[in-house]
């Protein structure tokens, strides 16, 4: 899974992601999750003239704040 995604995004998208979301691991938890969401057919929260991936639409996404998350306090 981790390889088909790395081979279908856009670096550039990669790297602005990760300005946002600095951990790796819930980097590729939250764009996972959400590629799967549209998918299933969710809608893409961006708009875009180009024709993205689902990979790219989810970066995308949190690179323009669309996208969050939340940590819960470890128990």
């Amino acid at each position: 899974m981790l390889q088909n995604l790395l081979l279908s995004m856009r670096n550039d998208y990669l790297q602005a992601a990760q300005n946002v979301i600095q951990d790796p691991m819930i980097l590729i938890n939250i764009v996972s999750k959400r590629v799967k969401q549209l998918k299933f057919g969710e809608r893409p929260l961006i708009m875009s003239l180009e024709r993205l991936e689902p990979e790219d639409i989810a970066f995308r996404e949190i690179i323009e704040g669309k996208i969050s998350f939340k940590m819960s306090p470890r128990k």
